[in-house]
């Protein structure tokens, strides 16, 4: 990964340029906020021909560990105003290291709207006119796209958000068979990408290699270790069997589960929804339905899945934690079905189905619909797609969607909707929420796992804990890795130095690893302050700090000037 693409999408010129030995250093989140602080004005305006859209491998991408390949998308967002990075699976990371290439940019805006296709291959890069899939839906894109380049080239594109440049617009991708639908879902990235002009990246890297690592002999050790923790790990056959929709019960229990936009924490029909139903069901259908898939090549835990009809054909995939709470429960949706059409509708307009289904929650609770009207809701969905005003509307996130209606029940920080834990009942991840440069996302330093030995409504402890979980994301995102694969770094944090060391001929500790994730975490809060967000008043919406929240009847009561004192506060090194 020793090159950068750069692409002028206004000029149109593309150019190779050898990447520096401090970018060699940076990978995935960490590469993006630092190209962003040495390269754009964080006052830009994010769909403006100042921000860069940047699609960034992990320092560990290009390789055969397993999770290895995950792939963080980046910009200024159009959603928070600040720095934004987006992880996603598929098979674009993989393709991307193959063909040597650290990043692509895209720069500066074209002069007039286009539909434009950058197509990557071994040889060389060029820029494709591609009128005819011009508001063309996201897997029509792929499909497509595949069809004329090949069914192994990996696909990058927008939906119909994007090309609207709506704020809750995603990046779409597929897993290296081509059939599960992935997202970079967070911070409207989507629309940065439609404001180049490109409907689609494509990585054909026929013909190419993965680069061999500096000490192949030490890395095929390390990984192996990782490897065998993973699979001794307890949590590894729940997570290849039921995926992220396992936690669906957690979160009831604990009275976490937004429902009803965030009215209350627990779902009389959970179970109908629930990460055991979806397991059951694929089982029940056959046909095209599928458990333990693996979301990026070569993935041992596999937690992907593709949910069929009744009729056994493919309805979905994946289907997701996140997805199944803010499109069902939190809509008042018990019906698993319904809320799989949803998610699959949200995909191919191209809009995140958190920030959607949040906004589709606000809009219910101030009376366009009522809550439980899956055909209402899908309709709106619709309406993304198609761009009329109230499309437009609820395809900027659950933000503007309040604005619009008068909400002051809006569930989101710095613009950006919460995902699927509230805050009142789960102190530590409302912390994050308001604490981290990415707003409300859960991918930034998620607290769910502390609750077995935090008591998650509490007050004490939450603001340690999730500076250990930031610091942790952001080297699981620098990377290039899943979350997933903490276990074997909480047994032994050198593992995450010794991966980088054999892969790049380093001589790092993991206290280099973590200079790193403080290193990059420093730099975004940098990038939003020179943005003109004021982090001394970031926090959760008031309606959480005076509304309990049932079953547990909690408010989210962390004083703002204890959270303002986050990076102050001690935390060890091995923080997996």
């Amino acid at each position: 990964m020793n090159r950068i693409l750069r692409v002028n999408t206004r000029t149109g010129e593309l150019r190779y340029v050898k990447t520096t030995e401090k970018e060699m250093q940076e990978g995935g989140r960490s590469f993006i906020v630092h190209n962003l602080l040495r390269e754009v004005d964080p006052a830009c305006d994010p769909i403006g021909g100042d921000n860069h859209f940047i699609i960034a491998n992990g320092l560990l991408g290009d390789t055969s560990l397993t999770t290895a390949g995950r792939l963080s998308i980046g910009a200024k967002s159009p959603l928070t105003g600040g720095v934004k990075e987006s992880n996603v699976g598929g098979s674009a990371g993989k393709a991307l290291g193959k063909l040597g290439l650290k990043a692509v940019i895209l720069e500066d805006i074209p002069e007039k709207v286009s539909c434009r296709v950058l197509v990557v291959r071994k040889d060389g890069a060029e820029l494709v006119e591609t009128p005819e899939l011009q508001g063309v839906e996201s897997k029509k894109t792929i499909d497509a796209l595949q069809g004329r380049y090949g069914t192994e080239a990996a696909v990058l594109c927008i939906g119909p958000a994007g090309e609207y440049r709506l704020s809750a617009a995603v990046v779409a991708t597929t897993d290296h068979t081509g059939v599960q639908v992935r997202v970079a879902g967070r911070g409207g990235l989507g629309a940065v990408m439609g404001s180049k002009g490109i409907k689609a990246v494509v990585l054909d890297s026929k013909g190419a290699t993965a680069p061999k690592p500096a000490d192949p002999e030490a890395f095929s050790d390390v990984k192996k270790q990782i490897a065998k923790i993973i699979r001794d790990d307890p949590k590894t056959e729940n997570r290849h069997d039921y995926g992220t929709p396992a936690v669906l019960g957690t979160c009831n229990a604990l009275g976490i589960l937004p429902t009803r936009s965030f009215r209350t924490g627990s779902f009389e029909q959970a179970d109908a929804i629930s990460g055991d139903t979806v397991a059951e069901l694929i089982v029940k259908r056959g046909g095209e339905g599928k458990r333990g898939l693996p979301c990026v090549r070569g993935c041992i835990i596999a937690c992907s899945n593709i949910f069929p009809h009744p009729d056994g054909k493919a309805h979905i995939a994946s289907l997701q934690y996140e997805n199944i709470a803010l499109l069902g429960s939190n809509l008042g949706i018990g019906d698993i079905d319904e809320v799989a059409e949803l998610n699959d509708l949200c995909n191919e307009v191209g809009i995140d189905a958190i920030d959607g289904g949040a906004a589709i929650g606000v809009a219910m609770d101030m009376g366009l619909l009522p809550f439980g009207d899956a055909e209402g809701a899908k309709e709106l969905v619709r309406q993304v797609g198609q761009g009329t005003a109230m499309g437009r509307v609820i395809g900027s996130g659950a933000a503007v969607t309040g604005k619009v209606f008068g909400s002051t029940r809006i569930p989101t920080v710095k613009g950006q909707a919460m995902p699927a834990y509230d805050p009142r009942s789960l102190k530590g991840i409302g912390v994050t929420y308001a604490m981290s440069a990415m707003g409300a996302d859960h991918t930034a330093g998620n607290a769910l796992e502390t609750a077995k030995y935090l008591d998650p409504q509490g007050t004490e402890g939450q603001v340690q804990i999730s500076h250990k979980l930031q610091v942790r994301g952001a080297i699981l995102d620098s990377f290039g890795v899943c979350l997933f694969l903490r276990p074997a770094f909480v047994k032994d944090p050198e593992l995450a130095a010794q991966l980088l060391n054999a892969r790049y001929g380093w001589d790092w500790t993991y206290r280099d690893v973590r200079a790193m994730s403080d290193e990059c975490l420093r730099a975004e809060h940098e990038f939003n302050r020179a943005a003109g967000i004021d982090e001394t008043r970031c926090d959760i919406p008031e309606f959480m700090r005076k509304e309990a929240l049932p079953p547990m009847n909690t408010t989210f009561d962390i004083p703002r000037d204890e959270m303002q004192k986050i990076w102050e506060t001690e935390v060890e090194e091995g923080v997996f």
